[in-house]
């Protein structure tokens, strides 16, 4: 991880710190959604899918707060995170499949884009992407409002605005792997990336 902090470093290889116990409950959380679609239970889905996305919200604060900051840590909020939003995909699908049916080349594309980079980051690095940019955080509050707005079926077109901002967070991730010389976590942004580059260079 780029410019650890020495009390960072003190939790280097600590597995359960308080940040790294939510990312796992929110692991564990994400099969329960699904079990939630499955059996119908639209509210509990949106409620449950909400405290799951604040719990990303608040592992990643509370890891810079209390300066327990790892790569460990961001490779579990990474597989998390991935387990959420395929859970919700899942979820969504079995909730909501009559209306997503017209709705499938959207969804489609965001899911590809996030193989592409997924692909990118195990090709070159061994490992799956944690760079959690700007960007990845905006789309964020729009896939969880998108999420909320079509399960309760209030509106579908948010669906095709979070698809189109998942595909250039992705886009924008996978370029940031073929400029990276090696994996790193916590990278805020593509523009980020080509600063330090130019740095480098100069």
């Amino acid at each position: 991880m780029n410019d650890q902090e020495p009390r960072d470093a003190a939790y280097r290889h600590w597995i359960f710190t308080i940040p790294n116990v939510i990312c796992m409950a929110r692991l564990a959380g994400s099969s329960v959604l699904f079990l939630l679609a499955w059996f119908g239970y639209r509210h509990a889905f949106v409620g449950l899918f909400i405290a799951l996305t604040l719990s990303d919200w608040i592992d990643g604060r509370l890891a810079r707060w209390l300066h327990q900051r790892s790569d460990f840590g961001a490779r579990l909020d990474s597989w998390a995170d991935a387990a959420l939003y395929t859970a919700l995909v899942l979820g969504v699908l079995q909730l909501c499949w009559d209306t997503l049916r017209g709705e499938m080349i959207w969804l489609a594309v965001a899911i590809a884009s996030y193989l592409v980079t997924t692909c990118a980051g195990l090709i070159k690095y061994g490992r799956v992407p944690s760079y959690h940019t700007f960007a990845a955080k905006k789309s964020q509050g729009i896939v969880l409002l998108a999420g909320i707005l079509l399960v309760l079926e209030i509106a579908v077109w948010p669906t095709r605005i979070a698809a189109v901002a998942v595909t250039i967070t992705n886009l924008e991730a996978t370029l940031m792997t073929l400029l990276l010389p090696q994996w790193q976590a916590d990278v805020s942004s593509l523009r980020k990336v080509l600063q330090d580059r130019r740095q480098r260079e100069s």
